[in-house]
């Protein structure tokens, strides 16, 4: 893993790590939406919405535009790309290990 990958890892998991950012990203997952709306929707007030938005967003999990004079917020789904990619790498592992008691466990009924 190339050290900007791992940045990219360990910006976006501490982002991920906090409860009210998690809230924030399932709020914006289907569509920009701005400070305020977001704000109500997760019971936070905007200031610190706005500042999970900054965390968020430096990760590369959120992005904004801007629609007139509203500041609109969307997930960055190319941002989780680098927790994905990590996650991932646990799988074929497990799907081993489970495979192999799966069949020694078959193994066992016939003997």
């Amino acid at each position: 893993m190339g050290a900007e990958h791992a940045l990219d890892l360990d910006l976006a998991l501490r982002a991920l790590a906090d409860a009210n950012r998690r809230l924030i990203l399932t709020a914006i997952r289907t569509a920009p939406r701005s400070v305020g709306s977001i704000a109500e929707e997760v019971g936070l007030s905007q200031q610190a919405t706005s500042h999970h938005l900054g965390v968020l967003r430096d990760a590369g999990l959120a992005t904004g535009t801007w629609e007139g004079t509203r500041h609109l917020f969307a997930v960055r789904s190319d941002g989780l790309a680098a927790v994905r990619s990590y996650l991932d790498n646990f799988w074929p592992s497990k799907l081993a290990a489970l495979k192999a008691v799966v069949e020694a466990g078959e193994e066992c009924d016939r003997g």
